[in-house]
């Protein structure tokens, strides 16, 4: 007997169905909470399964983003082996298996078990703990970064509104000096009030790395902007509010995007591929750690073209009777993180011919008619055979044209 449980995974619970061999179901659908007291029941419904059945039970289950966290580490504490499919399988799946239109957790659950039958899946090989922390914390700062980008742009419309020409009076708008001097002097009118000696001295007292004169200086400008500004009394204060509200963000944004910066770096760098990786030229250090975290162990891919696909840079196919499609796009259905550190990697490996392997290939593209995008995206897939070729021979790139 070949004995599977199939689990419909949503978040807090699961409903599945235990299959004794191919087209065998065994008794009606169940379902446990993701808690202590459900995970042991189902621990006692796989040890009942394995009594009746002489076999221990594969389980089966789609992958959920976090929502099955709970009960694959559950199984991975019990060592009991479980297949994790991808939904874009089972979804084709459950489509093909019957005409009628019906969608309930208990019917994917039972479909899982026919699937099982069907194909021939590899047993869920388990991530590093390492790598899955390195990919969380480079999520994590993707995230922040998103948000840290909204509110500079909503702090630079409330700011097109009080004090435009203070723009432009740093090099950096969003420096700690330039953002502490404006929440203490919000408007043009708080700047001529205070005077030029006072902001020189708030400037020299806030950056103390920098000479008195360039503090001096910066007050110059900052009054000669005062002067200049539209607004000379503000109209709304409301728009003060919210400009200390951003200017507090913003800082907040700063402070923990720079805290998140240091701890990747520190966990990029206890991975030997982490060198090996930035040998390609174009991949730096945050590329290199973005790459790594969401590939992973590079064993889990027994070849490049497995990897290309996981990235989801492979052509898709489309072909019927006699016609054949040319224009194919790729198919997107990868990690699109990776895709998106591969692209710049790619962009960085072009500019100035920095990785000369690379540039000969996308000029080829280019004699042959290739599009610019679509030679990027070759230089994409040949980006990642070679990435494959490094980490799996655990030696160096070799950039010679």
């Amino acid at each position: 007997m070949n004995p599977v449980i199939g689990l419909d995974v949503s978040k807090g619970q699961n409903q599945g169905q235990v299959f004794l061999d191919k087209g065998q179901p065994y008794g009606k659908s169940f379902s446990f909470l993701h808690t202590q007291e459900g995970l042991h029941y189902f621990l006692n419904l796989i040890n009942d399964v394995t009594k009746l059945t002489g076999h221990s039970p594969t389980i089966i289950l789609e992958s959920t983003g976090h929502y099955q966290a709970a009960v694959v580490q559950f199984l991975e504490e019990h060592s009991i082996i479980f297949i994790v499919v991808n939904p874009l399988i089972s979804n084709q799946a459950k489509k093909s298996s019957s005409l009628r239109k019906v969608k309930t957790d208990a019917v994917d659950a039972y479909q899982l078990c026919e699937l099982y039958y069907k194909e021939e899946f590899e047993a869920y090989k388990q991530r590093g703990v390492h790598f899955l922390n390195l990919r969380h914390l480079t999520r994590q700062f993707e995230s922040l970064t998103d948000m840290y980008v909204q509110a500079k742009l909503q702090f630079h419309a409330v700011l097109d509104q009080v004090f435009p020409e203070y723009n432009g009076v740093f090099g950096d708008l969003f420096s700690r000096i330039s953002l502490l001097l404006l929440r203490e002097f919000p408007t043009a009118e708080s700047i001529l009030a205070a005077g030029e000696n006072t902001i020189s001295e708030r400037v020299a007292c806030t950056c103390t790395s920098r000479s008195e004169r360039w503090a001096k200086e910066k007050a110059e400008l900052i009054m000669a902007a005062a002067m200049r500004n539209p607004f000379q009394k503000t109209a709304y204060p409301s728009h003060l509010i919210s400009l200390e509200l951003y200017i507090s963000l913003i800082l907040q944004y700063q402070e923990h995007l720079s805290n998140l910066q240091d701890q990747i770096d520190a966990l990029a760098e206890e991975v030997e591929e982490y060198e090996i990786i930035q040998s390609i030229p174009g991949i730096g250090k945050k590329i290199a750690a973005t790459i790594l975290s969401e590939i992973g162990e590079i064993d889990r891919f027994t070849h490049a073209k497995k990897l290309v696909a996981y990235a989801g840079v492979d052509p898709s196919v489309y072909s019927s009777g006699k016609f054949t499609a040319t224009a194919n796009r790729i198919t997107k259905r990868g990690s699109k993180r990776l895709r998106h550190a591969l692209y710049l990697a790619v962009l960085c490996g072009l500019r100035r011919s920095c990785n000369k392997k690379l540039k000969e290939f996308y000029d080829k593209k280019r004699e042959e008619g290739k599009p610019y995008r679509v030679a990027v995206i070759a230089c994409v897939n040949k980006l990642l055979h070679w990435i494959y070729a490094v980490l799996t021979s655990k030696q160096p790139f070799l950039d010679l044209a």
